[in-house]
């Protein structure tokens, strides 16, 4: 949108008068960082960005929005780093910084185990409050930026480590400004009552489950959600296995698949190639070489394994219990399984703490929020990363053959194979990092095809993403059934008949 034109400027104006000093944000420097990401297809500045203090002013902004026709693009705390950051998915939309002011804990209760947010509060600020509580709750982390924003990944579908990895799956009852201005509560919240005891604890309430709308989606702007947190044990014990060669990665998967099924490690796997674990300790030694053009060696990934004492994949877990000497019999019973083959190479947790890059997977099965991973914005020069997220079954040769396939496109494109699979029981995702020099326009392009021609073969084979960067979000739509589309489409023009919430966001838009 034109940010001259007048019915901006009348918009503006009202959200100032509803905001206050400071609640709205035109210059030039501001509208620049909110608009600049790490992805292939560049900066989309907004037209402004507005900060509101409360719900009430979420729904004075989305009331005035609608008699304006101005489309707004809710952020939580801007952090989506890979995926977007805080860039809206079209120029000129307003972005509307839910975490600039709304950044309150709002409630944390110890007796049933859980806390209730704001869209700004931070894995880090949640995790300073619990220790400055005496540190008897755990909340679940992501491995990416500290100052990322809890409701905002849960409503992404992100994801953790531990027990309560599943960030939306442990999210319960929601405040919801629908695109009208009107408020929804979700779950027990729906009670028409001022006093709801249920709230936050029980997410299977009367009537349809509504809360799954509002993921991924750009049908309304939650303003207050509920997170459960998990007590936290007295002991914690991680196990690491290395691996020498690429396809051992079938073993891998086969071998963490029934200790999952049977939920006998309670954290998730992170099975990690070498590339992931070490390109967050510095740039890529023959980058400059080649100018970007080739992915790095087999000799340099091997150089690169023995400086960090890590194997072409690493398993990472963790145990809970009641003290060290608790967990020893499973960490035993453990070894004793991945030592089947002989192909893995036992890394204890004491050793792990010295190796920067297996510390990072203990503070994420710890509960700490770490700058760990963030490294992996310096492999390459320029800073550019996107991600890519799709998941495979946990069958060892099917999650093998995706392997080999990625890493053979990302090496057709002169790009390096980085990638950790996290898994579960049943399904593992893989998260692969794209690193290339955003500032190389030729570069830029290969890694945009990239991502492309991955996306593309994978769903030839029956696999989505599970989550996408602004970059490619329509065109991950474009890849559903029709009727998927058309639901989608359905639901946004009952909601948001003016259109004026993100239109785009996710390939929505309204029928």
């Amino acid at each position: 949108m034109d940010s001259g034109q007048p019915n901006l400027e009348a918009f503006l104006a009202e959200a100032d008068k509803a905001l206050g000093s400071g609640g709205v944000n035109r210059s030039e420097e501001t509208l620049r960082r909110y608009g600049e990401n790490t992805l292939p297809g560049g900066d989309r500045l907004p037209a402004a960005v507005v900060y509101p203090g409360s719900t009430a002013d979420v729904q004075a902004i989305v009331r005035a929005a609608n008699v304006h026709r101005v489309p707004l693009y809710p952020i939580s705390t801007g952090n989506n780093i890979g995926l977007g950051s805080r860039s809206s998915n079209a120029t000129g939309q307003v972005v509307v910084d839910l975490g600039r002011r709304m950044n309150r804990i709002l409630e944390i209760d110890e007796t049933l185990a859980y806390a209730v947010v704001e869209p700004g509060v931070s894995y880090q600020a949640m995790y300073d409050e619990l220790v400055r509580r005496g540190n008897r709750l755990m909340l679940d982390v992501t491995s990416g930026p500290p100052q990322g924003g809890m409701l905002g990944n849960a409503l992404d579908k992100g994801a953790g480590y531990t027990p309560y990895f599943d960030h939306f799956g442990f999210a319960c009852g929601m405040e919801v400004v629908l695109p009208t201005g009107e408020i929804l509560r979700t779950g027990d919240g729906a009670l028409d009552s001022t006093d709801i005891s249920n709230w936050h604890t029980s997410k299977y309430s009367f009537g349809p489950i509504l809360d799954g709308l509002f993921a991924q989606s750009n049908y309304g702007i939650v303003t207050r959600m509920g997170i459960w947190l998990l007590p936290r044990p007295p002991a914690i014990r991680s196990f690491h296995f290395a691996y020498d060669n690429d396809d051992d990665l079938e073993e891998i998967i086969d071998l963490c698949r029934p200790l999952k099924l049977s939920n006998f490690v309670p954290t998730l796997f992170r099975v990690t190639n070498d590339l992931y674990l070490c390109g967050s300790e510095g740039e890529s030694a023959e980058y400059r070489t080649s100018a970007g053009r080739r992915s790095i060696s087999d000799e340099g990934r091997r150089a690169l394994r023995e400086k960090h004492g890590v194997g072409a994949w690493t398993v990472s877990g963790a145990f809970y219990g009641a003290s060290d000497a608790a967990i020893e019999p499973m960490i035993q019973r453990v070894r004793s399984h991945f030592g089947q083959s002989g192909k893995a190479r036992y890394i204890s947790h004491e050793e792990a703490t010295e190796i920067a890059p297996l510390q990072v997977a203990i503070n994420a099965f710890s509960g700490v929020p770490s700058l760990g991973e963030l490294g992996l914005l310096k492999w390459r020069p320029g800073g550019g990363n996107s991600w890519f997220l799709p998941g495979t079954p946990m069958v060892g040769k099917v999650a093998n053959d995706f392997q080999r396939l990625c890493r053979g496109i990302y090496e057709e494109h002169g790009l390096d194979y980085t990638v950790m699979n996290v898994c579960a029981a049943r399904f593992c995702r893989g998260l692969h990092v794209l690193s290339f020099n955003r500032e190389d326009e030729e570069e830029r392009e290969r890694a945009g095809s990239c991502y492309r021609k991955m996306a593309e073969e994978v769903a030839r084979r029956g696999v989505f993403v599970g989550r996408s960067p602004v970059d490619f979000q329509e065109f991950h739509m474009s890849q559903t059934i029709p009727s998927f589309r058309g639901a989608c489409a359905s639901i946004k023009q009952a909601l948001d008949p003016n259109g004026i919430l993100a239109p785009g966001r996710y390939g929505i838009h309204a029928g």
